[in-house]
């Protein structure tokens, strides 16, 4: 399993010290897999980093677990692939980004090829979940199989890095994250899960789209295109 992920990112975990069960891990999802359907689909689950080297990353939108419904789930937390009706979360992110920025969300990118969001990668956008995969229909189901530790892996690296990055953590897996990051040094933005159980909780208005934007623009750094 560590050969599917990009070497940049192995290297970037080996440089602080970073040590990781593989083994464990593809013994525990390969269990899985032959007991349930789980998602996003093998040869998936580390889609993020395919195009994203540690030293492109600007922003880190992290959230729980991959979608757990049929064909949804792409490896790209919160994004869905060409042609794949929006699960509710996307569709409050849209609305946010629509509200936040006051401008239409893009509609080529209901048939980007990479998915829904792939269009923010370009913009040093690192879309992660605090837990990789999930069996179908049960969210969480993924969470004791090791998955956090190397994400909380790749926090720590991202924050060796000496550049400004922002971190928007959505719901309370994602900002257990924040212990991580030196808020001297970078941006972190909590707030509620983009779910429609917990959007009323603070997702809605919390802007992070504008106060990324102007936070880059004070740090002296060209803004994300969104």
């Amino acid at each position: 399993m560590k050969d599917k992920l990009n070497v940049n990112w192995i290297n970037a975990l080996a440089s602080v010290g970073v040590e990781f069960d593989w083994q464990r891990l593809q013994q525990l999802l390969q269990a899985e897999r032959l007991r349930f359907s789980c998602y996003p689909a093998e040869g998936n689950e580390f889609k993020a980093f395919d195009r994203l080297s540690p030293r492109d990353v600007k922003v880190v939108i992290c959230g729980q677990d991959p979608y757990h419904g049929p064909g949804q789930a792409d490896g790209l937390a919160f994004s869905v692939g060409p042609g794949v009706d929006w699960p509710p979360s996307l569709k409050n992110i849209v609305r946010e980004f629509e509200s936040d920025l006051q401008c239409q969300w893009p509609v080529e990118s209901m048939w980007n090829e990479q998915g829904a969001l792939a269009h923010w990668i370009d913009e040093g956008v690192l879309l992660l979940n605090d837990v990789l995969t999930v069996r179908a229909g049960d969210a969480a189901s993924h969470h004791g199989l090791g998955w956090q530790e190397l994400t909380s892996g790749i926090f720590r690296a991202l924050c060796a890095l000496d550049q400004p990055m922002v971190f928007i953590l959505w719901g309370k897996e994602a900002q257990k994250k924040a212990s991580f990051v030196h808020r001297s040094e970078h941006l972190v933005l909590e707030s509620a899960h983009p779910s429609p159980l917990a959007a009323y909780r603070g997702f809605w208005g919390s802007k992070p789209f504008s106060r990324s934007n102007e936070w880059f623009k004070q740090q002296g750094c060209a803004p994300v295109k969104w």
